[in-house]
């Protein structure tokens, strides 16, 4: 338990910083999750790059002043960014009285029955008032639903059958192929049409293949000319000339 410590701030208190543990420094995840949480949140910074938010992997969310961390396996906030100075002790987590606004996603892998993501987590997520709360169970642990997503209507969450996250504008999809050498079904962030969001390789792997798709129109354009040259010099026209 956070130890109470209150800091005046203009005309609001709010806990002091430096009573929270921002890190502890605990490894707590699996190869498998591990790479699950760098594909969800590197997709979103490589495809999203005109828009301002902050995305991260186990990273603390303060909520309410004497109450700890809850740490998501990923977590979504839109229109914030990191402060510059992030190693000051009141920029290394996610404190929602500082940042204004609870995530607009938070999301968790399960990978045992111990985390309680359909428990004490979800009813912290609806406390908080994060707009969305995902729970993708790969080995389900916790039932049938490999994928689960609920929505907060006031002030409740609701399971929905629906993928598409409106107020975020974006949605998440099951996707069965490779990243990082690793067959397996993946969990993506997707546009409202399927298309899964990018990551920097996929994206840098798309822009070689255009590039070599190109190049091999070229050629081929220079040997339809080559070809015609070669007609009509047997015709005695000199292409040359023409």
């Amino acid at each position: 338990m956070v130890q109470q410590v209150l800091i005046n701030n203009d005309d609001y208190y709010v806990p002091d910083a430096n009573q929270l543990v921002t890190e502890d420094d605990t490894p707590v995840d699996n190869f498998a999750s591990e790479k699950q949480q760098r594909l969800l949140v590197g997709s979103l910074y490589s495809s999203l790059q005109q828009q301002t938010f902050l995305a991260a992997a186990n990273v603390g969310i303060y909520h309410t002043d004497g109450q700890p961390a809850i740490v998501p396996d990923i977590f979504l906030s839109l229109d914030v960014q990191v402060p510059e100075n992030w190693w000051e002790k009141q920029n290394r987590c996610y404190m929602v009285w500082r940042f204004g606004k609870p995530p607009e996603v938070v999301l968790e892998i399960v990978s045992n029955k111990e985390g309680d993501e359909l428990g004490k987590k979800l009813q912290i997520y609806e406390h908080i008032r994060a707009s969305y709360y995902i729970v993708y169970d790969p080995n389900q642990q916790l039932g049938e639903q490999v994928l689960r997503v609920y929505e907060l209507r006031g002030r409740r969450y609701f399971e929905t059958s629906e993928n598409w996250l409106e107020q975020v504008g974006l949605g998440v999809t099951l996707w069965e192929s490779t990243f990082e050498d690793r067959q397996d079904t993946w969990l993506r962030w997707c546009y409202q049409d399927g298309t899964v969001l990018l990551t920097g390789d996929e994206r840098a792997q798309q822009e070689r293949q255009r590039g070599e798709q190109e190049r091999q129109r070229a050629e081929q354009a220079e040997q339809r000319i080559q070809l015609l040259a070669d007609r009509l010099r047997a015709m005695g026209v000199d292409p040359d000339t023409l």
